[in-house]
């Protein structure tokens, strides 16, 4: 009896186990699975910090700071619109600059209203494609636009990470070299495999794919001006940094904050934050603890950045709200127009009148056949004038038997 039951217990929790893996393997937990992770983080980090130093850097946001990011935002977004209108140029896309301007607020303040953070570029992406008529080109540019900045984030974040005291330079210059190894003997293996293997049509569309970042990124007339605008937009994000540190009551100098704002801007790359909001704040609480300013400031420092970058992406709303409510009314005046209007002076009952079947009456003399053979019958004309079983062809209705 005993050992019946336990195989049978074994197999019950066996099949509860592959329930759980199942519900979390779905597409709804996947889906989700950023936003949880995103507010476990910020609870775990109020309820171990506490609300007061955060709280107290919100108070300290005064109508100047939120000028200084809007128009730290204008710069930004219009620099990062110009990259793109640059990359589209390189796929063979039209996109004016002005068009990827409001796009591109558009795509931020979703990024910043919604789960994800990347929402609103997965907007912009097929958008985009829709409306250059090449869905494939179109989502390409938007994320090759975004590596761009990507690259210069790691570039430029490396360096200062490798130049600058942080928190983790000591550990950085340790693992550098090893990482920068395996990377070349990894891509010496993939060359090696590549040039030994047959072309397939995943190596084809490989090669494809690079050619198109070629051109997009790197051509001769383009990448200038990728690299000046993903330059500038990154000193840009550093400039909110520090402003967002001035107003949360950081005394710390630029030099000491640069190194802790690029590992703040890495972790909100990572997809498990809700509007931003998330991985930074605990990237920030560590990095400033273990700089000797406190986690509690760090996490003020970060909270602030992601209100005074909100603020920037606000003009994105009035172009959401400037493109959705014409297409508002174009849809419900083609609604009215497309209602059928009753003809004037017309009378339409709401059923069809039976009328009674009179008998056939013999006439007497040829005129009255004559008038009885041209007048209308009065059914044809009950007919007529009924809806919608209208014996005018015109009015493009079946006609009823009784009007033949």
């Amino acid at each position: 009896m005993v050992s019946s039951a336990r195989p049978e217990a074994g197999a019950v929790r066996g099949s509860w186990w592959r329930a759980v893996l199942s519900r979390l393997n779905s597409r709804a937990a996947r889906t989700h699975f950023g936003t949880v992770a995103g507010v476990v983080i910020l609870s775990a980090l109020l309820w171990r910090l506490g609300t007061g130093v955060l709280l107290d850097g919100l108070r300290r946001i005064d109508l100047p700071t939120l000028l200084a990011a809007l128009v730290i935002g204008v710069v930004t977004t219009v620099l990062s619109a110009w990259r793109w209108a640059l990359v589209a140029r390189g796929l063979r896309i039209r996109l004016p600059l002005g068009s990827a301007v409001a796009d591109y607020y558009r795509a931020l303040f979703l990024n910043a209203a919604l789960p994800g953070g990347v929402l609103g570029d997965v907007h912009r992406a097929v958008r985009h494609g829709q409306s250059a008529g090449d869905m494939g080109r179109g989502v390409r540019s938007v994320v090759l636009e975004r590596v761009a900045g990507q690259v210069a984030l790691t570039v430029i974040g490396g360096a200062v990470l490798l130049t600058m005291p942080s928190p983790v330079l000591a550990e950085t210059r340790h693992f550098a070299p090893l990482v920068g190894l395996a990377a070349v003997g990894a891509l010496a293996v993939v060359v090696a495999l590549r040039m030994n293997r047959a072309p397939s049509r995943r190596g084809r569309a490989l090669r494809a794919t690079l050619t198109e970042a070629r051109e997009g990124l790197l051509s001769r007339r383009n990448w200038p001006g990728v690299v000046v605008s993903s330059v500038l937009i990154l000193a840009g994000h550093l400039a909110m940094f520090v402003l967002a540190a001035r107003v949360a009551g950081s005394g710390a100098s630029v030099a000491a904050l640069l190194p802790l704002a690029v590992l703040a801007l890495v972790a909100m790359g990572l997809p498990l934050n809700v509007g931003g909001f998330g991985p930074r704040e605990g990237v920030a609480a560590w990095a400033f603890g273990a700089a000797g300013l406190g986690a509690s400031s760090g996490v003020a420092v970060a909270v602030v950045y992601g209100v005074l970058s909100f603020v920037a992406a606000l003009p994105g709303l009035v172009v959401l709200v400037a493109r959705w409510y014409p297409g508002l009314r174009a849809g419900s005046g083609t609604a009215a127009a497309a209602a059928p209007e009753p003809a004037p002076g017309r009378d339409y009952p709401r059923a069809l009148p039976a009328s009674p079947v009179s008998p056939v009456s013999v006439p007497e003399s040829p005129a009255e056949v004559r008038s009885e053979k041209y007048a209308p019958k009065e059914s044809a004309r009950a007919a007529s004038s009924c809806f919608p079983f209208s014996a005018e062809p015109s009015e493009g209705r079946p006609m009823t038997p009784e009007s033949v």
